[in-house]
């Protein structure tokens, strides 16, 4: 099929909505689907066969966008409509796929360009609005629930990242195909030289556990929380305490982490590695004793999780709904979203080398099982064969897995 994908995000910047659209096009491509991407005029083409690049003027001169709602989306989300107008004026297509607030440009244009709208939803997106500050009655919070459900509606299929979004989406529009797709990682296994490099550069002279955070910075990620937990860790016999190596976040981010972590009560061993090429994210998990993820709210599972799973290392994180849609006890240590508790998580895994490498494994069966490749063809595929596409045999969905990083 002749695709439109919209995504008004920074495709590609190492975070999660754009990782996403990224992975999307390489099923879709690997498929035999070709793929016209229309997106904001930031970030990095991420070169594939089947896929072409139609970003939006960059009339603004805008040069970033932070992650949730934020004054500049505005005017780059009308540049992207635009875009994508003129490109229905310019070529005929079977698919729009949209994704989060570019549902509403499917709704809007699936019927005079006569195409099948698919409606990629990664986030609820009133419930954004509320996790960015504003009520669930602001008229913004309000529009984005309309304009979601319209979008919803207005699909021949739309694709959910997490459970509860299926269950409740498949309430909001019965006659509506819905699938989920978790958002597996499709990054390539480790690099052991790498991986022996970072550990010995994180450990320095000693032979300290290394706790190992990956990911972006903002709010809810929860890294106050995680800096503080350090400050309570237990050492180990010979007096060391794990070591807590930071990958990711922009620089006033990690300026803001140090002065916390620089305040009285919460001294920590941090190493803080900035933004690393998402190509060596597989190694920076596997150097690690132990992986965390200490987010203190939320629904969405995020796709740390899912490359944290598939690395074989022990995960301590959060009890929280954002994490147990995924993770349950057999595959990772919960621990309630508090530094004392955090902490406590983590010298139990320390101290238990037997149940780390028990959580380390059946995490990785897990994802195996049910995050892996292969599954996430499989549900693209049958995504677009509620569209009239062909369903492939299992036979050419395991070579596309074994070509994207199973």
């Amino acid at each position: 099929m002749r695709v439109l994908m919209v995504a008004p995000t920074p495709v590609f910047t190492p975070r999660g909505t754009p990782i996403s659209v990224i992975n999307r096009c390489r099923a879709l491509t690997a498929l035999g689907h070709t793929v016209d991407l229309v997106t904001y005029p930031i970030g990095e083409n991420v070169e594939m066969r089947g896929l072409r690049y139609l970003r939006a003027p960059n009339i603004l001169g805008i040069r970033s966008v932070k992650i949730g709602p934020s004054a500049a989306k505005a005017p780059l989300d009308a540049l992207v409509f635009v875009r994508t107008v003129v490109q229905l004026m310019r070529r005929r297509y079977d698919v729009i796929h949209t994704h989060e607030e570019a549902g509403a440009f499917g709704w809007l244009l699936r019927r005079p360009a006569r195409a099948l709208h698919v409606y990629d939803m990664h986030n609820d997106l009133a419930t954004v609005m509320m996790n960015y500050g504003f009520s669930a009655h602001h008229p913004l919070t309000r529009l984005a629930a309309w304009l979601e459900l319209r979008s919803l509606r207005s699909a021949r299929a739309a694709i959910v990242v997490i459970p509860d979004l299926a269950t409740e989406m498949a309430r909001k529009a019965p006659g509506v195909s819905v699938h989920l797709i978790e958002n597996v990682s499709l990054d390539r296994p480790a690099d052991p030289a790498l991986t022996a490099r970072l550990a010995r550069e994180w450990r320095g002279n000693s032979n300290r556990p290394l706790v190992v955070y990956t990911g972006t910075l903002e709010p809810y990620q929860g890294l106050p929380l995680l800096v503080e937990a350090m400050a309570h860790v237990s050492p180990s016999p010979d007096g060391t305490k794990p070591r807590l190596v930071v990958v990711g976040g922009r620089e006033d981010q990690i300026a803001e982490l140090k002065r916390l972590a620089a305040a009285p009560g919460t001294p920590a061993d941090i190493v803080y590695t900035g933004m690393r090429p998402p190509g060596e994210m597989p190694s920076c998990m596997a150097a690690a004793d132990v992986l965390v993820s200490p987010r203190s709210s939320g629904d969405n599972t995020p796709l740390k999780i899912f490359a944290y799973m598939r690395s074989g290392r022990p995960i301590v994180a959060t009890r929280i709904r954002s994490h147990t849609q995924v993770l349950d006890d057999s595959t990772a240590m919960l621990v309630e979203p508090d530094p004392h508790s955090i902490a406590a998580g983590i010298d139990r895994v320390i101290a238990d080398p037997g149940r780390a490498r028990s959580l380390g494994a059946a995490s990785a069966r897990c994802a195996e099982q049910r995050y892996s490749p292969r599954v996430f063809i499989e549900r693209t595929a049958a995504a677009y064969a509620a569209l009239g596409a062909p369903l492939p045999g299992q036979a050419l969905i395991d070579e596309i897995a074994a070509s994207l990083g199973s």
